[in-house]
């Protein structure tokens, strides 16, 4: 991580728009991992000429240098060094909240435009950075922020601006779609799907942030500001972990025509924002049930438009450089027009909805437990007490009645009603894992 000064403005040059040494945009990478490598070599290697690597900073510079960077690229530890020169655009790329909110800030504040690719940056801080940037007449872009080489942003920002969108649902971690593709694919348990998503590099030592959700519903945040127009803390959308799916699930999911896929969906109804991300069924035929490995994918849905959706590679160095680089050519172009897009885009950032997860699906129930008689007439006296239909009951054979799964299906209702008789489901002395609860996405 490159060292940040603790008034990074200072001394930043007050003619940041006087003549430029040559035509080209001159542009400052901070970051020199596995996206900032791919960035740099997209910016070294092509013939594109209006664009102009001049800084790489980084921490550890010295064992960073590579011999295909040319000789006039300035390598710095030091941020402001980047805060002094004339770049005309920043790229942030250290990831996190610190220190890189200070650094996008800062630049800002010395007058130059930035594109990250940090999603938990845009979606803790986002409106607050588009507003400075308006108010200092630079630009600030986020299009690889979700789904990596996936130009859903872009899309948000340009093709899809007529539509009145109410509605965005997307398949967004590409490690929680691996795992589950595997465990679907193979049969295997939960803990060796996790395992193999770790050896191959989709998964980092510590998932949890990946796993429950975190990862998901910081870019369903961002989402929600650049196609909804709505303002949403990540901490306020509900995350539900995948770590409960087993192999099991997948077999019961195939008898009802789906599969399991973490999904992270937001519906915009009047002054509430409904949303959420989990594991939940999706229909083996739909776009969802069919994406396979760590592929993302988004669907928009819109008043005049209807549904879209955008397909492809979610994450990886090479996908996402291309998204940075493609952000900083609008930018660049931007500035050659003498043009500031994002003060049209800003604007509409106005509403801040109440946030709710309280959404009317059907359900999926699955349990284990020691077989005795009389417990689906338990299960169903909870559910009636609390005026929750039975759709179906699934019991596949084969199983030890010492922990035998099977599953309920329920008609839809809303969830508020739905888990005080989980509740109580929970305290049943034959019930010997907790109940395994998904909507049902049709």
């Amino acid at each position: 991580m490159a060292k940040i000064s603790s008034n990074p403005v200072e001394d930043a040059p007050a003619a940041q728009s006087s003549q430029k040494r040559d035509a080209a945009c001159r542009v400052a990478l901070v970051g020199f991992g596995t996206v900032g490598r791919a960035v740099a070599k997209i910016l070294c290697e092509g013939t594109d000429r209006s664009l102009r690597l001049t800084h790489i900073c980084n921490r550890n510079i010295e064992r960073k240098k590579q011999p295909w960077v040319p000789a006039d690229v300035v390598w710095t530890e030091d941020f402001q060094t980047v805060l002094s020169s004339d770049a005309d655009i920043v790229i942030e790329l250290i990831g996190g909240l610190s220190p890189a909110e200070q650094m996008v800030r800062g630049a800002l504040q010395a007058g130059k435009s930035v594109v990250t690719a940090n999603k938990q940056l845009i979606a803790h801080h986002g409106p607050d950075l588009l507003q400075l940037a308006n108010s200092l007449g630079c630009q600030l872009e986020f299009g690889a922020s979700v789904a990596g080489g996936v130009p859903v942003l872009p899309a948000l920002r340009t093709g899809l601006c007529g539509d009145r969108l109410h509605g965005i649902a997307g398949i967004l971690n590409g490690t929680c779609n691996y795992i589950l593709s595997r465990i679907e694919n193979a049969r295997i348990p939960f803990s060796e799907a996790l395992e193999e998503a770790q050896a191959r590099g989709y998964a980092e030592a510590d998932a949890s942030e990946d796993l429950d959700g975190g990862d998901a519903r910081a870019k369903l945040a961002i989402l929600a500001l650049a196609g909804l127009q709505t303002r949403v803390a990540p901490e306020t959308i509900r995350a539900r972990t995948i770590r409960a799916v087993d192999a099991v699930d997948f077999d019961y999911a195939a008898e009802l025509g789906c599969t399991v896929r973490q999904i992270s969906r937001a519906d915009l109804k009047g002054t509430t924002l409904f949303a959420e991300v989990g594991p939940s069924l999706v229909p083996i035929s739909s776009p969802f049930g069919r994406v396979q490995a760590n592929q993302n994918l988004v669907v928009t849905s819109g008043q005049y438009g209807g549904d879209i959706a955008f397909l492809g590679a979610g994450a990886g160095g090479d996908p996402t450089a291309v998204a940075v680089v493609s952000d900083v050519k609008f930018v660049a172009e931007n500035l050659a027009a003498r043009s500031n897009a994002s003060r049209r885009d800003v604007a509409r950032y106005v509403s801040t909805p109440a946030t709710s997860s309280d959404f009317e699906t059907p359900w999926y129930l699955r349990f284990f437990v020691r077989d005795q008689p009389g417990i689906v007439a338990k299960l169903a006296g909870i559910l009636a007490t609390h005026h929750l239909n039975i759709d179906a009951v699934l019991q596949k054979p084969g199983f030890d009645k010492a922990t035998l799964p099977f599953v309920i299906t329920l008609e839809p209702c809303r969830d508020s009603l739905l888990h005080p008789a989980l509740e109580q489901m929970s305290a049943l002395d034959f019930a010997i894992r907790p109940c395994l609860c998904l909507p049902i996405l049709r």
